[in-house]
């Protein structure tokens, strides 16, 4: 009885989204300057031409529990959703701007995963007269105020630039200028630059928007929008199925559990429950995962 009102809930779910979504402004939020857009195109690492297993990503991310023995018990698991979601306007703070569209790269301390994805500690700190006044004293090196802050102002604008077009390896941001300034905020508390801490901003969004800044900056890294529903057995050679097929391979509850604690999955030939390939992202709330299957639904990926 209480699998199938769990199941219910479930539903009921994602037909209340549809409506209360379905009757308001697509895409709009508080901010005023944000329309949501559906993803497209192929995955970054594709646009690299790179595997999965040749990622950073791939070989040091947690990929989640392994099947259960046969015979032994399964770790029970169950989508816990507050009875406000979906809520048509969420305040995020710079802190969970860069969890959403930047921590699935550079990690949660900003350290990234060199030689491949770098740090944005440094380049952040770059952007202080502070902190780069303090740097030159102590290697001794003579040099006035305004050289100084010439050479932060030139730091924070190319650091700007990275977050508004990205880069030959980052794939380019979809944040808004209000973004921006929270995300920018956070990152130079993240660097300790003194007084950050003092500076941060809030912005209010829907929950398509949030779903929008998962599925574009952190699935979107790996998966393509569209293309073939791949086999089981395609699927344990590697084959990483588009995001157009995600929301028919598994349901609102199935989603959410693989992103945030992971699951086996079905494939092989014949068909075997595995630990599968994809990293589980626990610092993903189970809300912010349910906001990007519903998402998902609401913009169809496209080609």
């Amino acid at each position: 009885m209480l699998v199938t009102a769990n199941k219910k809930r479930v539903h009921l779910i994602v037909l209340a989204a549809a409506i209360v979504f379905g009757t308001s402004l697509p895409g709009q939020s508080e901010t005023g300057d944000i329309s949501v857009t559906a993803v497209s195109g192929e995955s970054w690492i594709r646009h690299l031409h790179r595997s999965f297993a040749d990622t950073s990503m791939g070989r040091t991310w947690n990929l989640g529990p392994s099947p259960a023995d046969p015979g032994k018990d399964v770790t029970s698991w169950q989508l816990d959703l507050p009875a406000s979601f979906p809520a048509p306007v969420i305040t995020l703070h710079g802190s969970d701007l860069y969890r959403m569209t930047c921590q699935g790269c550079h990690k949660e301390s900003g350290q990234g995963a060199p030689p491949e994805i770098n740090s944005v500690i440094d380049p952040v700190r770059a952007t202080s007269v502070a902190v780069t006044t303090a740097r030159m004293k102590a290697s001794g090196r003579e040099m006035s105020s305004a050289e100084i802050a010439a050479m932060a102002k030139e730091s924070k604008a190319m650091l700007l630039q990275r977050l508004h077009v990205g880069g030959k390896h980052m794939l380019p941001p979809t944040l808004s200028e209000t973004e921006i300034l929270s995300l920018f905020a956070y990152l130079e508390q993240l660097a300790g630059i003194p007084g950050a801490e003092k500076n941060q901003i809030t912005v209010k969004e829907s929950s398509y928007r949030v779903g929008e800044h998962i599925v574009k900056s952190t699935c979107h890294v790996c998966h393509s929008a569209t293309g073939p529903n791949p086999s089981p057995d395609q699927i344990l050679k590697g084959a990483i199925p588009p995001l157009s097929v995600l929301t028919t391979r598994v349901s609102l509850s199935g989603f959410v559990r693989k992103v945030t604690s992971g699951a086996p999955i079905n494939m092989g030939s014949p068909s075997t429950y595995y630990r599968g390939h994809m990293s589980v992202f626990s610092y993903l709330s189970q809300e912010e995962a349910a906001s990007a299957y519903l998402y998902l639904i609401r913009y169809p990926p496209r080609p």
